[in-house]
Formats: C-alpha cells, sequence, structure tokens
C-alpha cells in the first residue's frame, strides 16, 4: 500500500499534536518533561525536530493522555460483512501466524 505522506512529515505532523495537546493542558515543557520521565533536552529536541526514541514518545503519549490512540492505530482493520456467506467465507480463513513477503 502506498502512503501519500513522508516520514518526515508524519514526525513533524506528531512532534506538533504532541505540542499542540501540551498546550491545550496549559503544560510548559518542564512540566511534560518531569510528568513523563523524558529529559526535557529530549523533549525540546522532540517538539523541534520530530526526532525521539520510540520509548520517549510512548512516555510523552502517556503523560498527556494519548497512549491508548496509538497502541490502537496499527490495529488491522475490521472485516465487514454483507451476508451470512461472508461470515462463514470469512471463518474458515485463518490469519497468518508469519509473514510471506520481503
Amino acid at each position: 500500500m502506498m502512503s501519500l505522506i513522508t516520514v518526515s512529515k508524519a514526525q513533524s505532523k506528531l512532534s506538533g499534536n504532541i505540542r499542540a495537546r501540551r498546550l491545550g493542558l496549559g503544560l510548559t515543557q518542564e512540566g511534560l518533561a518531569d510528568r513523563s520521565g523524558v529529559k526535557l533536552r529530549t523533549l525540546r529536541k522532540f517538539e523541534q525536530t520530530g526526532l525521539v526514541s520510540l520509548e520517549s514518545f510512548l512516555k510523552l503519549a502517556m503523560a498527556l493522555g494519548c497512549l491508548q490512540d496509538f497502541v490502537k492505530a496499527p490495529k488491522p482493520s475490521e472485516t465487514e460483512f454483507a451476508s451470512i456467506d461472508d461470515v462463514l467465507k470469512d471463518s474458515k480463513t485463518k490469519t497468518p501466524k508469519k509473514g510471506w513477503r520481503k
């Protein structure tokens, strides 16, 4: 599946959204750093460049109350059924345990 957004654009949007949420809650960078356990320097760098480790990003999201949104994000979409026949066909197919593409 092709994406119309680049990785750098996604990083920029995520850091902007985290910053906006922080400001919406009235938190300073220092306050969020203290609440999340992420170093202030790391938070500042993230808000400026969008670069941060996954662990730090998840700590920030948890401190801002939006961790669950990020955990749900990569969840596979659920199949919608049009008829009972579709349900019966789907129950016969198994979810693969391993990938096969490189």
